[in-house]
């Protein structure tokens, strides 16, 4: 199975036992060839995940970030009117520490756990409202957050069209590309943000022409990445994966789809104000 660029499908099992056990359970029988295939112990749930499982648990994830993000945009920017701008601050910062503390537990301890995706997917729901709420009071920029979300589900819609007609294909050379674009743009932002701190700007994320050009080049990342999140989805149900690795793949695509949505937004802010 070829590596995806999110962590949290890097850990994804697949039917053989190479891939040991995952939260309890043992990888069902008939799975990759040249593999042992360990029986499941008794009371696993051992039926196949399905392209189902998956658009219902990620369904419901989505659901969940965009009620929590919806009510806490709202808030943030009722609070900002009243002055309170510093309680809409905690909301971004709080949430943010959680959320990360939550992806590394899931990814890490390979939990394919309803309410851990769940609760991501609602703190993760809350650092993107506060902070959607907070770009909106920038002159000229109602209606951002919405403008944000077409803008994210339109490029996985495109990225799902991609992969699904075979326009692009995942391969090792492309998945190597995808997760060394990734790395690098991962140490320019950390670059910045260091720098930053001692009065360096970099250029990254000022709103200047060079900001606009790297948001976009990141965006781009984003895109493809989910190509190579799907093929690893798509290997885990071909290859037997057991129903409740659904709410892994959930988490997995919230994740990716999270990180774009938090680009998409950046770069329209860009654009306001002006």
């Amino acid at each position: 199975m070829r590596t995806s660029s999110n962590p949290a499908f890097r850990n994804l099992p697949t039917a053989g036992a190479a891939y040991g056990q995952y939260a309890g359970f043992n990888q069902p029988q008939g799975g990759v060839p040249g593999y042992g295939a360990p029986q499941a112990p008794a009371g696993a749930a051992d039926r196949p995940m399905t392209v189902d499982d998956v658009v219902i648990k990620t369904g419901a994830s989505l659901g969940v970030a965009l009620l929590t993000g919806v009510i806490t945009a709202i808030w943030a920017q009722g609070q900002i009117v009243a002055g309170a701008a510093t309680s809409v601050m905690v909301a971004i910062i709080v949430p943010m520490l959680v959320g990360l503390g939550l992806a590394l537990f899931i990814t890490f301890k390979q939990k394919a756990s309803a309410a851990l995706t769940l609760a991501y997917a609602a703190v993760e729901g809350v650092f993107l409202g506060a902070i959607t709420g907070l770009v909106e009071m920038i002159p000229g920029a109602e209606g951002i957050g919405l403008q944000a979300i077409l803008g994210t589900a339109g490029v996985f819609a495109v990225m799902l069209v991609v992969y699904k007609t075979g326009a692009v294909k995942v391969t090792p050379k492309l998945t190597k590309w995808i997760i060394g674009a990734m790395g690098g743009a991962l140490i320019l932002m950390l670059a910045n943000l260091v720098l930053g701190l001692f009065g360096v700007n970099m250029g990254l994320r000022d709103g200047s022409t060079m900001a606009i050009i790297f948001s976009l080049v990141v965006i781009g990342i984003a895109a493809f990445s989910f190509l190579l999140d799907f093929d690893m989805a798509d290997r885990a149900i071909r290859e037997g994966v057991p129903a409740k690795f659904a709410w892994f793949v959930a988490f997995g695509l919230m994740v990716t789809l999270v990180w774009l949505y938090l680009e998409i937004l950046r770069l329209l802010s860009y654009f306001q104000g002006e």
